[in-house]
């Protein structure tokens, strides 16, 4: 991401924070990314887990959910503890546009329709306590790994458009290993899914000003999708994300254009004082 845009497009300077205990670097936020990867799906590994059948029960939850998304929280806590970035990982200094909030509210009430007309006749009472557990720490652990720590190393290197392209990109490819895990050649359908879906948390996160609604609405979303079983749910899916996409493009476009604006005016003003 060196072209002329994001080499001008710095529209989160102010969200770098010199005071910060370890220096934010691309290479840092990259190397989190790849130690969560490894140990969430070396953990996949040591469970025999079966990623089409991880629902099926309370033993499948318990043996296949929890060991992975345990491993992976102790990686993602611990990385932006021992970097101290939990201010820029967890805040924004400047909010998108709030018309773009639509998105997240948009897949927000989709989740909330699943599990209001789900089936649950296959969803034992043991079973909720492994579902809302996990889903809490997976929603915890992916958005802080990829739109938390990631985010706040990529601004020290690119532009926002570069920094949502890149962090929702490698949120994306996290999911292709499942291509090894039970669901086969529908991996490469989920990593196009999960693209769009993390730009949904994407502006979950830069119009509410904080990464705890994207952690949730995250949570909720994969609640809805492990425990409702609704047919239609993975047509939405899709459809958001192709929205998400759009929207994104469109007010990272708009702020790069207010950026410009400013730095013109503050020129001007600077020629006159002179």
């Amino acid at each position: 991401m060196t072209d002329k845009t994001d080499k001008t497009d710095k529209t989160d300077k102010t969200d770098i924070h010199p005071a910060l205990r370890v220096p934010p670097s691309v290479w840092r936020g990259v190397g989190i990314c790849l130690a969560y990867a490894a140990v969430f799906y070396a953990a996949f590994v040591w469970v025999g887990i079966d990623y089409a059948r991880i629902g099926e029960s309370a033993k499948t939850l318990r043996t296949w959910l929890l060991p992975p998304t345990l491993a992976g929280f102790v990686v993602a806590l611990g990385s932006v503890w021992a970097y101290g970035w939990w201010r820029p990982a967890l805040t924004e200094r400047r909010r998108l546009a709030r018309w773009a909030m639509v998105v997240p509210a948009l897949a927000a009430l989709v989740a909330v329709g699943n599990m209001l007309f789900g089936d649950y006749r296959s969803v034992a009472p043991e079973m909720w306590l492994y579902l809302v557990g996990g889903c809490l720490m997976v929603g915890f652990n992916e958005e802080m790994v990829h739109r938390g720590t990631l985010i706040v190393a990529l601004r020290s290197r690119f532009g926002e458009t570069g920094v949502w392209l890149l962090s929702t990109a490698m949120f994306a490819l996290f999911h292709l290993p499942n291509l090894f895990f039970g669901i086969g050649a529908l991996a490469i359908v989920q990593v196009f899914i999960a693209f769009g879906m993390g730009s949904v948390f994407y502006l979950a996160r830069r119009t509410t000003g904080s990464l705890v609604p994207a952690m949730l609405l995250h949570a909720l979303w994969d609640l809805s999708v492990f425990s409702a079983h609704v047919p239609y749910s993975g047509l939405l899916a899709p459809l958001l994300g192709i929205a998400a996409v759009v929207v994104v493009l469109r007010v990272l476009a708009r702020e790069r254009r207010e950026d410009a604006a400013h730095r013109v005016a503050i020129t001007r003003w600077l020629r006159k004082a002179g």
